[in-house]
């Protein structure tokens, strides 16, 4: 073997240069992520991401009209990550970190049993059916519902309301309020509203949310109703596919919401006849497969034949055998109807 040889074998390998880790630290607002200087906030602020939730829950395709190159936004939505602790975990941790899931009640203790013991957090809920068949009503409802102290089946946070159809009214806030034994002025402030008037406008109002929400401890965010514009707006065939990507978009932000800030979502949806259907109930819900797979638990809301009764039909959930349960729409908001009611009711089919 010769010197060289000998030298050569005796060498230990070069160790490869590896990649500087971001230290874990908790970053509280943008500007303290690494990568972000003043002008790349502003440009961001200007895309509708305001906070590090945000940007979090955000792809680096979303980040390219800011003049933010993919390695750079790789960098920055890895620490925003890093922040509020998204990684990889086992299943035993993950029903752990499922424990932090609240629970929101409707008002009703059999609604609230049919949905797992009230509307979860992190999740979307979908309430559907025909005209007057209490889905706005609901959503008041669970506007004053989250304003509750926990030991009462609230969360003890504000509401967001994005409303499409002009359908809230805060004389029904009122009555509501009064009923629960709360402060109707109270519960009105905790209520912040905006009116879409576009399709286009109700995605920019979710769009630019996030501090509304962080600066407002909002636990609810509705929207009424999910399909609306863009039912009115796309007509015909060959808008079908424009009309479902723009919905696909404004669900997957709102889950986004939901999670970063561990607040329920509430979505309702309107519904179009199936005359080729003979048997079953003829109508279906607007959204087509988009809004269906992502909705997380999807309420089927229809009118008795007679009086304020409702009935609720759980008709999918990731975990929840379907049901049915009913429920009273009356002065003093969502109630219970009582046992006597019920097997009145039995007798009267």
């Amino acid at each position: 073997m010769s010197e060289e040889t000998e030298n050569i074998a005796v060498e230990s390998p070069e160790k490869e240069e590896e990649e500087p880790e971001l230290p874990k630290k908790e970053y509280r607002f943008m500007e303290d992520l690494p990568g972000v200087g003043p002008a790349t906030m502003q440009k961001l602020r200007e895309l509708g991401f305001h906070t590090v939730e945000s940007l979090a829950m955000a792809t680096a395709r979303e980040m390219e009209p800011a003049g933010v190159s993919e390695k750079k936004a790789f960098q920055i939505i890895v620490a925003a990550r890093s922040s509020i602790g998204l990684s990889f975990v086992r299943a035993d941790e993950l029903f752990k970190m499922r424990q932090a899931v609240l629970r929101l009640t409707s008002g009703d203790r059999g609604l609230d049993k049919l949905v797992g013991g009230g509307l979860e957090t992190q999740s979307i809920t979908e309430f559907y059916g025909e005209y007057g068949s209490g889905k706005s009503q609901m959503c008041h409802q669970l506007c004053v519902n989250v304003q509750l102290p926990p030991e009462r089946g609230g969360l003890d946070g504000a509401a967001l309301y994005l409303d499409t159809e002009n359908t809230f009214r805060t004389e029904r806030i009122v009555q509501m309020s009064k009923h629960l034994g709360l402060d109707p002025a109270r519960v009105a402030k905790n209520i912040i509203y905006a009116e879409a008037y576009t399709s286009d406008h109700q995605m920019f109002l979710l769009e630019n949310a996030d501090e509304v929400i962080k600066e407002n401890n909002v636990k609810l965010i509705i929207v009424d109703s999910l399909t609306a514009h863009f039912r009115s707006e796309y007509i015909g065939r060959e808008t079908l596919a424009p009309r479902q990507q723009k919905l696909n978009k404004h669900m997957h932000k709102l889950i986004a919401l939901a999670r970063a800030f561990n607040a329920v979502a509430v979505v309702t949806n309107q519904v179009m006849a199936k005359p080729d259907m003979f048997f079953g109930d003829a109508v279906q819900a607007i959204g087509g497969n988009i809004v269906g797979h992502t909705s997380h638990t999807r309420i089927y809301l229809r009118k008795a034949p007679h009086g304020p009764v409702r009935i609720a039909r759980l008709v999918s959930s990731p975990y929840l055998p379907d049901g049915e349960e009913v429920f009273k729409v009356t002065e003093n908001g969502i109630e219970e109807v009582s046992e006597v009611e019920k097997a009145a009711r039995s007798r009267s089919r």
